[in-house]
């Protein structure tokens, strides 16, 4: 007898393009929630889009509640809780990167309150994914949470970020290159349950940014499209697949484990583009794809090395040889890389 059964969160609205933040009580609208907007932001997108969003809400007759946060930390979501609960906010709306956008979505999921995503920077594919990431202490936690009801992504303001938030962005991208092959791997050995539609549609959006990495230009606003549309379609995958499979492989184990050696020497994006090098290395030898990888993260001026990254090579290595004991998920790093094996690796395609 069949019995499989699923449950796919999807954003209902999904708006991308020039000048669209001027349509997110449009958008908002059509999703009938109830109550005042709670905006959740950080300082720098605060200035640069919060009146205008602000301006909007009134004009519908909303007033909105304001929270700038400035650290993303568990007491910040904390704290984002009680001001929904005592402001009676029905709604949550978070503006900026990754931080505001998911403490935004942790606190929306607490309270059980409808949650939009507003993104001023496309720095990691959290803009749409059901999962936010908080640091805590020398860990970064990521926490699963429903993913936004509606995504509103003005490429004007995406373009004008810093070019290195975009370029993190495109590299959280490229790395589902080998996070879908550690998926495939973990199918294989070890039978964990492998969507092949949410691992087509990861891998194609990693191809494609792999194949068009030379048209992504700083301050070019037809590249934020393109690097919007692939956060887009990365976040839906993993809402396809229930989990973060098909865009967090070894990959991310490694970023995370950087996080405890090296805490704040680059940001994940960039972290986990150089890790996906060595761990392209690593699935299929000399003659791999690794060289498409690198050379992909070079062109859109990304981190290639642990150098770049501000990390010394024995950091690296040591972060390749622990990153297996981070969580129970099998990649291609199995039960842990030798020294030996992660200093060729990590020689061989350049990284140290």
């Amino acid at each position: 007898m069949f019995e499989k059964s699923t449950w796919i969160r999807l954003p209902r609205n999904v708006v991308v393009g020039h000048g669209v933040l001027d349509r997110t009580v449009e958008a908002v609208s059509e999703l009938y929630l109830d109550g005042r907007p709670l905006l959740v932001t950080s300082p720098t997108p605060n200035d640069i889009a919060g009146d205008r969003l602000r301006a909007q809400f009134r004009e519908a007759g909303q007033e909105p509640v304001t929270e700038v946060v400035e650290e993303a930390k568990f007491e910040t979501v904390e704290r984002v809780v009680d001001t929904v609960e005592r402001e009676d906010a029905g709604f949550l709306v978070g503006l900026g990167g990754g931080k505001a956008i998911d403490i935004a979505k942790m606190a929306a999921d607490t309270t059980d309150r409808g949650f939009v995503s507003v993104p001023t920077a496309a720095s990691h594919d959290g803009i749409v994914s059901g999962r936010g990431s908080v640091p805590e202490g020398d860990t970064r936690h990521s926490v699963a949470a429903d993913p936004p009801l509606a995504v509103v992504a003005d490429t004007e303001l995406v373009a004008d970020a810093p070019w290195e938030l975009t370029t993190a962005g495109c590299a959280d991208i490229i790395s589902n290159y080998t996070a879908v092959k550690d998926w495939q791997l973990a199918n294989r050995l070890k039978n964990v349950e492998y969507s092949e539609y949410a691992g087509a549609l990861s891998q194609m959006t990693a191809e494609m940014l792999v194949d068009r990495a030379d048209s992504i230009k700083r301050g070019l606003e037809e590249s934020a499209w393109v690097v919007i549309k692939a956060l887009v379609s990365s976040g839906v995958a993993m809402s396809i697949a229930g989990s973060s499979r098909p865009a967090s492989g070894a990959e991310h184990l490694i970023s995370h484990q950087l996080d405890r050696i090296a805490p704040d020497a680059a940001l994940h994006g960039h972290q986990v583009g150089v890790a996906s090098v060595v761990t392209e290395y690593l699935h299929s030898g000399q003659q791999g794809q690794w060289r498409n990888v690198r050379d992909a993260l070079e062109s859109i001026d990304a981190p290639t090395t642990a150098a770049e990254l501000g990390i010394d090579d024995e950091q690296f290595v040591e972060a390749a040889t622990t990153a297996h004991e981070i969580r129970d998920r099998y990649t291609i790093l199995g039960d842990g890389l030798s020294h030996e094996a992660a200093l060729e690796a990590a020689t061989v395609t350049g990284v140290i």
